[in-house]
């Protein structure tokens, strides 16, 4: 990445935690850096080419340096690492999520990841299936995080009350009080656990 194309996708990155997802448009990145949208347009050639490139930069701030030895350990690691990341900037998730990206911080990051599944005895296609499923898991969970406080998580919880009250669901009823449990921390850690169980 030149360092102008950095300039933009920093502009972006700020304009996306400022107004959200929605609130990124190429005018506003231009209007933030006091120049024609053309001049955005020039290192970043589409809208669609900018959220690849904040996508990139987001996954960018995975650390891989002093990860744990273990290999399951370092799979957690990198997951909770990348998970913080997208948490790091408003609708973090949604950018990431909505990209299928090819650019160095993306890759250097599901390489580690490989690494580390194949590292743990799993086969070539099962590491990179589970790659896969760690990273849509990481995304989904990220994005209910993200959007927590706007759901009314309180709300939410008595509406599937109510609606499991008549008990045609039995199973969802047996066990309605875990399926409100808003420790997203815990969750995470269950998920990762499940998927590094050999």
């Amino acid at each position: 990445m030149t360092k102008k194309q950095d300039g933009v996708v920093r502009a972006a990155l700020e304009l996306l935690d400022e107004r959200g997802a929605e609130g990124v448009s190429v005018r506003g990145v231009a209007d933030r850096l006091g120049v024609r949208m053309n001049t955005v347009l020039w290192h970043a050639k589409s809208k669609a080419r900018l959220l690849e490139l904040m996508a990139d930069a987001i996954v960018s701030e995975v650390s891989p340096e002093g990860l744990p030895e273990d290999w399951r350990e370092r799979v957690h690691e990198l997951a909770r690492r990348y998970r913080r990341a997208l948490l790091s900037h408003r609708d973090g998730a949604v950018i990431v999520a909505g990209t299928h990206v090819a650019e160095p911080g993306t890759l250097r990051f599901a390489d580690r990841m490989v690494e580390a599944l194949l590292a743990g005895g799993f086969g070539d296609r099962e590491a990179a299936w589970t790659c896969w499923s760690i990273v849509y898991f990481v995304l989904g969970l990220a994005q209910e995080e993200q959007t927590a406080d706007r759901a009314h998580g309180e709300a939410l919880a008595e509406a599937l009350a109510e609606a499991l009250a008549p008990g045609g669901y039995p199973a969802l009823s047996r066990v309605g009080d875990h399926l409100g449990d808003a420790s997203f921390d815990e969750r995470f850690e269950h998920g990762i656990g499940l998927m590094t169980r050999r």
